[in-house]
């Protein structure tokens, strides 16, 4: 069983691009929060490293042992996955599942959903208790499209711009940290290379992230957004909360249109 004693090997693994929540509520009970790129094949690859991280003699035929078996090996002698998700909507919460399981996603929701009736609330009041201890968390998602190849020279000449005229100030909060996917060194928190992507990712001093990535799949540049407040002392209170969510909304309402009047500006230049 996952205790304060063995916590730190408890692995929750999320995307750059997947809700901070996460990463508070890790933090919380103490365990790890690994970051990754999009795509569950990541995901995979450290549970493939989980695994072989425990001795052979005691994981052999390791995929035919009870899940019982499997998480005392886990606990006792490497890491224990908890949770796995990316953003837009991809879960996994096993270490015999590893891609993205819409199956047992449903499962765990409908456990979600019945936790919540028993305590006589509905999912939407679960949620806010969460926000009101961990923090309010928001995300919103926008997409510039360009068709052709005349837009796919306007995707890489907007990714080359944020790259080498990089964003200062943004709604009047100084940048605080950039980092470029596909120049930087990155290492996740245990230390494990992260391969070269193109995606930048702006973190502003007010707590605001933003990340630039251009699509794989379709003629499109995606922005990331993200937005939060964690409570001074003690929990947010319900008028609190709903006050922050409403300006939570607008301020990230309010970027997504100065970063699109920011794209237009640079593709005139």
């Amino acid at each position: 069983m996952l205790n304060k004693q063995n916590a730190s090997r408890g692995v929750i693994i999320k995307t750059f691009v997947t809700t901070d929540l996460q990463k508070a509520i890790a933090a919380h009970y103490g365990l790890r929060c690994i970051e990754t790129l999009t795509g569950f094949k990541y995901i995979g690859a450290k549970l493939g490293k989980y695994e072989g991280s425990i001795p052979e003699r005691l994981r052999r035929d390791y995929v035919d042992l009870s899940e019982d078996e499997t998480r005392k090996l886990r606990l006792e002698r490497s890491s224990f996955y908890v949770f796995g998700g990316e953003e837009s909507y991809g879960y996994s919460g096993a270490d015999f599942v590893r891609d993205k399981d819409g199956n047992g996603a449903v499962i765990m929701f409908c456990e979600v959903a019945a936790y919540a009736k028993a305590h006589g609330k509905n999912v939407d009041q679960l949620l806010d208790d969460i926000y009101s201890e961990f923090g309010y968390f928001v995300e919103e998602n926008g997409s510039l499209v360009f068709e052709g190849a005349e837009g796919a020279t306007k995707i890489a000449r907007l990714i080359k711009s944020y790259a080498t005229n990089p964003f200062q100030e943004v709604l009047g909060s100084k940048v605080a940290n950039i980092r470029n996917f596909e120049t930087d060194e990155i290492k996740d928190v245990e230390g494990d290379q992260i391969p070269k992507e193109k995606m930048l990712m702006f973190e502003l001093q007010d707590g605001t992230r933003i990340a630039v990535r251009p699509s794989g799949t379709e003629p499109k540049i995606k922005y990331y957004l993200f937005a939060q407040r964690r409570p001074e002392s003690g929990k947010f209170n319900s008028a609190e909360l709903n006050q922050i969510k409403t300006e939570g909304k607008e301020k990230l309402d309010r970027l997504w249109e100065w970063l699109q009047r920011d794209a237009q500006s640079r593709l005139t230049e």
